[in-house]
């Protein structure tokens, strides 16, 4: 008992000290925070003797590295649905993510009321193709159950060797019995950015995340757009369904059409985490108008670039208010090889509005429609308020299976066969919100000339 005591004496010392230190990704600065109050250290002795009790009474033997992590995963998952603790394979997957590439079925999800939720499939991807929805709650993976998975772990199970099946079980609204799909891993392109002219003079880009060389992808669409015979007269910058990434390359999208004036500001709690961001003159200058599109699936740093070019009136937003998810994570590597992912502060736009749980409303409201069979049910999406354990802001429609195959897909991915004008031509054939922008670019330029 005399060794056991000692052991977790060590194992509370160590808590003490890794549990409070945080590591601010953005500037790459360490903050050591000492945890001081006494009422800290006092329910640190209450989880030590938690522990002695588990290891010396329960029924079968259990290792307490698992007992402590199982707890740490607790702790973080009840203060907001954003911050984690990633295991050695979770924190390789999130670097992953963001730089690499991996085979998987291509969906983005979270966790809502302890369910595994999807927030959006990824366009083109095997989840894509096999009709998986925005706000499905994925309630088996192979046939196992989710209720008890982290997120990471659901994650894991569903990505694998491309070419092979995987079963997903879901549960949806609108079906009485749930759904099963087998899909076949692919390779989940990480290629954010793709583009097309609509007609002469009038330029379309999507970006649909924001991964390492998204800003520079943005810059190389921009430039073969522009070199067109016909000078670029209106842009539609599409972020529907753009869950969000790197804060960096968010900034530089948004810089590549401002000049000067803030992008976008940051609060925490402590003086370190809160900084402004400001935009800086380009010597190729976009001066042309510019429509950018959202909707329920655009968060996080779609939110920045889209509230910052709002509120300096480089654009107009169109479509419907955005996902809502206005804080800032940030990434500490811990020493076992695992990472803790942690809420540090809340973005606020130029003007000073937050979008945490608020979104951005857009300038012209258009919902997404059929365009080959009339009007349908608008589908419900979920936001980040609906998230459990959301922080406060402040300290589509249902396809047939026969209209899915006809719409396989309006944002801009080639459909077998295609070539760059097909696509181009069944955004605006196709894509009502695509449409509304195009009318509003058109119009800008005959009421501009009236003026003059």
């Amino acid at each position: 008992m005399t060794e056991l005591v000692k052991r977790h004496k060590t194992i509370l010392c160590v808590l003490l000290l890794l549990a409070p230190i945080l590591w601010l990704g953005i500037t790459g600065v360490h903050q050591h925070l000492l945890a001081g109050t006494d009422r800290t250290y006092e329910e640190l002795k209450v989880f030590s003797d938690v522990l002695d009790i588990i290891e010396e009474n329960y029924v079968d033997t259990v290792e307490p590295k698992e007992l402590i992590r199982g707890a740490i995963q607790g702790m973080i998952s009840s203060i907001d649905p954003h911050s984690a603790y990633l295991l050695p394979d979770a924190y390789k997957d999130l670097q992953i993510e963001t730089k690499g590439e991996f085979s998987g079925i291509g969906i983005v999800i979270t966790m809502q009321d302890n369910v595994i939720t999807v927030i959006s499939p990824i366009e083109g991807t095997p989840a894509y193709r096999a009709g998986i929805k925005a706000g499905d709650q994925i309630i088996k993976v192979g046939g196992e159950e989710t209720k008890p998975m982290m997120l990471w772990e659901a994650v894991k199970k569903m990505r694998g060797k491309k070419g092979t099946p995987v079963l997903v079980t879901i549960r949806r609204k609108e079906s009485p019995e749930p759904l099963e799909f087998t899909i076949v891993r692919d390779i989940i392109p990480l290629e954010s950015v793709r583009s097309h002219s609509l007609k002469p003079g009038y330029g379309y880009v999507r970006v649909t995340n924001f991964r390492e060389k998204t800003a520079n992808d943005v810059k190389a669409a921009l430039k073969e757009l522009e070199s067109d015979k016909t000078p670029l007269k209106g842009l539609i910058l599409d972020l529907r369904d753009n869950p969000g990434g790197l804060l960096d390359q968010a900034i530089e999208v948004a810089d590549i059409f401002l000049d000067s004036g803030r992008i976008v500001s940051i609060k925490g709690r402590r003086k370190p985490h809160s900084k402004i961001y400001v935009a800086h003159s380009n010597k190729d200058k976009h001066s042309y108008p510019i429509v950018l599109l959202v909707n329920e699936g655009s968060a996080s740093a779609s939110e920045i670039v889209a509230g910052a070019l709002q509120d300096h009136d480089r654009c107009v937003v169109l479509g419907t208010t955005s996902f809502g998810k206005g804080s800032v994570q940030t990434v500490e590597p811990l020493r076992d090889g695992s990472g803790l992912k942690l809420t540090i502060a809340r973005y606020y736009t130029p003007d000073g509005h937050a979008i945490q749980a608020r979104g951005i409303i857009p300038d012209v409201a258009v919902e997404q429609r059929k365009i080959l069979e009339g009007e349908g049910k608008k589908r419900p999406h979920m936001k980040e308020k609906d998230l459990e354990n959301h922080i406060s802001a402040e300290p589509k429609e249902d396809l047939s299976e026969e209209m899915k195959e006809k719409i396989l897909d309006i944002r801009g991915v080639k459909v077998p066969g295609e070539d760059a004008s097909d696509v181009a031509k069944r955004l605006v054939a196709q894509d009502y919100q695509v449409q509304r922008a195009l009318d509003i670019l058109t119009s800008w330029q005959i009421f501009s000339k009236m003026s003059h």
